[in-house]
């Protein structure tokens, strides 16, 4: 496991392919997910000092009937703890089944404000068996923040964590 994050300054893309070997040699032998959730939280914090990064996790809504986003291993301010299917930037990318880019979260029609401070904002589902099984949500305190580079390599960590 790796004891010590080696934090690269540089190139967005130099930033990622330094940080992905990291992120899998801590969950090379690591099988317990919120583990492995939380440590990738604090890489991706520690390498990129976002304002908040972390993982929403599907599970039944307190009436059993539907499911809902249920805030899972973070690092950041508070946050909002609970969020429906197709509410906020969570909530859509999740019921779109795809990665949602947003440069200005005032601008987004349903914007959740968990954070004042966040003005642009990344969510990228983690789908396992055809099914989305939570999102990884990343927030800005700079505008336009967020881009294609960011989307090809959060999803490609996403596409490394063990889900069970």
């Amino acid at each position: 496991m790796a004891e010590d994050l080696r934090i690269h300054a540089g190139p967005k893309e130099e930033q990622y392919r330094t940080l992905i070997p990291q992120i899998e040699a801590v969950l090379e032998n690591e099988k317990d997910l919120i583990a492995n959730l939380a440590n990738i939280c604090a890489a991706l914090k520690e390498q990129f000092n976002w304002l908040w990064v972390g993982f929403y996790l599907v599970k039944k809504s307190s009436d059993q009937i539907d499911s809902e986003l249920v805030l899972g291993p973070f690092q950041g301010p508070l946050a909002c703890t609970r969020i429906r299917k197709g509410k906020g930037v969570c909530g859509t990318a999740w019921a779109q089944e795809k990665t949602i880019i947003v440069q200005d979260v005032e601008q987004f029609p349903g914007h959740i404000a968990c954070s004042s401070r966040s003005k642009s904002e990344i969510v990228v589902p983690v789908i396992r068996n055809q099914i989305v099984v939570g999102v990884l949500d990343v927030d800005s305190e700079s505008l336009s923040d967020f881009d294609e580079t960011d989307q090809q390599y959060l999803e490609q960590i996403i596409s490394i964590i063990p889900w069970t």
